[in-house]
């Protein structure tokens, strides 16, 4: 629920508008001057100051630019006469997010309200978008991760739409983000949409927008997801999850390049790079008619597949090193490492939930461990037990029965060497080369 402090000297006016607001769901705190609204600030956090520029004490170019230097986050809309125009315009060269002219039209300052909001939304997004492309990233070092990187490299600067596949906690968004991070949008914003997480009856207006009046609860105009990535990147993750009529509705706009709001006769034009993500048999679900054929291939222009970590066991030690640094930068601690038999362990470990689920077991650890190091006891118990038999095992068991078979079979045919190989119906060459590997005389 949004915050909003009201500087206005005029009370009455105050108070209409302080009423009106409360009605449409702000919370909404008043004061009647600079320096009371400074001390406010100083209390509690406000998304948006809502200021007449002329106050008892200071003006509200004084409190704006207050309010600019300390409280970054918060934006400022101006409420001016009109023989201050020239002056309000100079606000916003300061920061000042708009002004309104008195009288105040109620419509008039909601809707500027509300577009304060999701230019406030926009930028705390692109705050956090920075952090997280700013944290290193354990790529691997095993053949088949750097020939993956090797693809990113190569389709990121282009305007190709990717399709990434792969199982559940692979890290396909974050091969998105590495995508977007190296591609010539890389300032633009990169939104995230989870497909499955959006209602059928909801999905129209996330995607495309919707105007005031389209449909129950739409109080307001809603800009989509993808004019508001125009210039940047939409990242469709769990795209298998959308309805057929959705899936119509998505293709029309991609041919297009334009989306038309819902309740809207006009079309809006947007431009935006497309990467999608699924742990879904696409090609299965188009055969059975789930999935449209011609979707599919204009989302599939180059496809990428994430890595499990059972395809790339030699990475482990490096993706779990890397997730106890940052373990114990949250936690606070100073774990060094892992013990040899848990990184035996990891190493066995099926990992069915992947990078998550690594991330969750070695963050876990990291709070447990009272010691240097991370041991058995430390980790969950199933691990261990899933691990009593590790596929280095199986491969020794195969090859102590296969020598006993040869062993057995030479016995049998006195040490016939053709003979023997008839029997175990592989050629002679093969029973020497074994014969050999094994050190059978």
């Amino acid at each position: 629920m949004a915050k909003i402090l009201l500087v206005d000297d005029d009370t009455t006016f105050g108070l209409m508008l302080k009423t009106w607001l409360t009605k449409r769901g702000f919370v909404v705190e008043d004061v009647f001057s600079a320096e009371s609204a400074l001390k406010k600030l100083q209390s509690e956090p406000f998304d948006i100051v809502l200021t007449d520029l002329r106050l008892p004490d200071k003006d509200g170019i004084f409190l704006l630019k207050n309010i600019k230097k300390h409280y970054v986050g918060t934006q400022v809309i101006l409420m001016t006469g009109y023989a201050d125009i020239y002056t309000a315009v100079e606000s916003i060269k300061a920061g000042a997010f708009d002004y309104v002219s008195k009288p105040v039209i109620p419509e008039e300052i909601l809707k500027k309200i509300q577009e304060a909001l999701e230019q406030k939304e926009r930028s705390v997004q692109k705050i956090q978008e920075k952090k997280r492309l700013s944290v290193p990233y354990v790529k691997g070092t095993s053949p088949e991760a750097e020939k993956l990187y090797e693809y990113i490299r190569l389709v990121a600067p282009t305007m190709m739409t990717v399709l990434i596949t792969g199982e559940s906690g692979s890290g396909k968004e974050y091969i998105a983000r590495l995508i977007h991070a190296q591609s010539n949008r890389k300032d633009a914003p990169f939104v995230a949409v989870d497909c499955g997480a959006i209602p059928k009856d909801l999905a129209a207006s996330e995607f495309f927008g919707h105007v005031k009046g389209a449909f129950t609860g739409a109080v307001n105009d809603k800009t989509g997801y993808f004019v508001a990535a125009s210039g940047g990147t939409v990242f469709l993750d769990e795209i298998g999850n959308l309805s057929y009529d959705v899936q119509i509705q998505l293709l029309r706009a991609l041919e297009e390049r334009k989306v038309k709001p819902v309740g809207s006769d006009k079309e809006v034009a947007f431009d935006v790079r497309i990467i999608s993500a699924t742990n879904e048999n696409l090609t299965k679900a188009v055969a059975e008619g789930n999935f449209r054929e011609d979707l599919y291939h204009r989302l599939n222009e180059f496809s990428l597949k994430a890595l499990s970590l059972r395809e790339r066991r030699e990475d482990i030690p490096l993706f779990a090193n890397h997730f106890l640094a940052a373990s114990n930068q949250e936690l606070g601690k100073e774990v060094i490492g892992f013990e040899e038999e848990v990184m035996r362990i990891f190493k066995n470990y099926i990992w069915p939930g992947n990078l998550r689920e690594m991330r969750n077991v070695v963050k876990r650890a990291t709070l447990l461990c009272q010691s240097g190091f991370i041991g058995k006891n430390d980790i969950p118990a199933e691990l261990a037990l899933s691990v009593t038999v590790t596929p280095e095992d199986f491969a020794s068991r195969r090859e102590k029965n296969e020598a006993d078979l040869i062993r057995e079979a030479l016995m049998k045919t006195h040490n016939n060497k053709s003979e023997a190989a008839r029997l175990l119906k592989i050629d002679r060459k093969t029973l020497y080369n074994k014969m050999k590997l094994y050190s059978i005389e």
